[in-house]
């Protein structure tokens, strides 16, 4: 993974969103902190590089992403397209959840988060000696 510099002018702002989550974020943050899914540390509301996102976890260099209403406007959908590619390029992987899903079917992501760390942990494992 490239380093991605802390900008500590998004500092203040980060806050502000943390502060001010939406419910999703709320719900989706219940439970992902404390290491609780799996033993990861995950951040939220985490400035990289230029960019704050919604949830991250160094370890895996995993963003998770929950997309409101707001992402469904075409210019949102473009600037968060190109938002995503830029910060891939630095290695990250990205999962994505409509808000609704987070409401509705929270067993659903968790699922899909768990399935990836399972994916990143076999890939990571060394190959079995015979």
């Amino acid at each position: 993974m490239y380093f991605l510099p802390y900008n500590k002018n998004l500092k203040e702002f980060s806050r502000y969103l943390r502060n001010n989550s939406t419910l999703s974020e709320v719900l989706l943050w219940q439970e992902l902190r404390a290491s609780q899914l799996k033993g990861y540390a995950f951040n939220t509301q985490k400035p990289l590089g230029r960019y704050i996102v919604d949830f991250y976890c160094k370890r895996l260099n995993l963003v998770i992403e929950i997309d409101g209403e707001s992402h469904y406007h075409n210019l949102t959908q473009i600037k968060d397209t190109s938002r995503q590619k830029i910060l891939e390029g630095f290695g990250l992987s990205f999962l994505r959840f409509d808000d609704i899903d987070i409401k509705r079917q929270m067993h659903h992501v968790l699922n899909t988060i768990v399935q990836f760390i399972e994916r990143w942990e076999n890939d990571k494992s060394p190959d079995p000696k015979f």
